[in-house]
């Protein structure tokens, strides 16, 4: 039988040093000066950010706290910048609220939108982090974890863009234990997970399971290798969720991918190394 269990109990120190070695050979690697790391005040990004300030000096990290107003909680801010705080690293608190309205130049505009407004949030997040890594000679660290990166549940080109994915591997339920390790506030840790596209929005309302389930589910098919079938009688989970999850993935594989390129007879697939299948 699997379970939640088989999951989260990893050695969280060894990952922990993993991941550090990871941020700072990337650094030394590439000679970018700063690391720019957006901090909404949810399991991942504080997660994340408690990590860079333990990994590098942290006047090499800046914190970009990026709320809408209308759709982004006080409580998220609050504590997004007191873990700024606590860390004494420097941030800069962005109300984004004007920069989307200003898009209401386009025709048909509707600022009621729902996927197509929220994911226009995350990616005007994301031009404004990358507009700071020029600034600062920088790199973007990414705050997806595992479980969303294997089911795609990320916007393109918005949240998924960054230049490293430090919890990239670690599961959901495993970050979450991660950041119970760091001495992340309670009410961090049990947060419900929320890009904060819209108001109201739940991770896993959206999705209709928990990340308990996914996880599991995720574990089953890609660390175990089992079929769909086998997982659902391996865990007691329903085989449509099972289904559910592994067609979220299958569908979302464009987001993992360089985007297509057409080979020529005379330079078949000049772009291979960078990441096309």
């Amino acid at each position: 039988m699997i379970t939640v269990k088989d999951v989260v109990e990893i050695d969280y120190e060894k990952a922990l040093a993993v991941i550090k070695d990871f941020v700072k050979n990337y650094l030394e690697t590439t000679g970018a000066r700063n690391i720019i790391v957006g901090l909404s005040g949810g399991i991942d990004s504080s997660t994340l950010f408690t990590v860079l300030a333990e990994s590098v000096d942290k006047d090499k990290i800046v914190a970009l706290i990026l709320p809408d107003t209308r759709v982004t909680p006080k409580e998220d801010v609050d504590d997004a910048v007191s873990l700024a705080e606590k860390y004494g690293v420097r941030y800069y608190v962005i109300e984004i609220d004007r920069i989307i309205d200003s898009f209401s130049i386009i025709p048909g505009f509707d600022i009621n939108g729902k996927l197509d407004i929220g994911n226009l949030r995350a990616r005007v997040r994301m031009a404004i982090m990358y507009y700071y890594a020029n600034r600062y000679n920088g790199i973007v660290a990414g705050t997806s974890d595992r479980s969303e990166l294997l089911i795609g549940y990320f916007t393109k080109y918005g949240d998924g863009g960054a230049d490293i994915l430090p919890l990239g591997c670690l599961f959901k339920t495993q970050v979450r234990m991660l950041g119970r390790h760091l001495g992340l506030p309670k009410r961090i840790i049990e947060k419900p997970s929320s890009p904060r596209l819209w108001r109201g929005h739940l991770a896993e309302e959206e999705i209709g399971l928990s990340y308990e389930e996914i996880d599991v589910i995720l574990y089953g098919l890609f660390d175990k290798k089992l079929p769909p079938d086998k997982v659902a009688a391996a865990t007691g989970i329903p085989l449509t969720a099972v289904e559910k999850v592994l067609k979220m993935h299958n569908s979302s594989r464009h987001k993992r991918r360089f985007p297509p390129i057409p080979s020529l007879p005379w330079n078949d697939n000049p772009v291979r190394e960078l990441g096309h299948p």
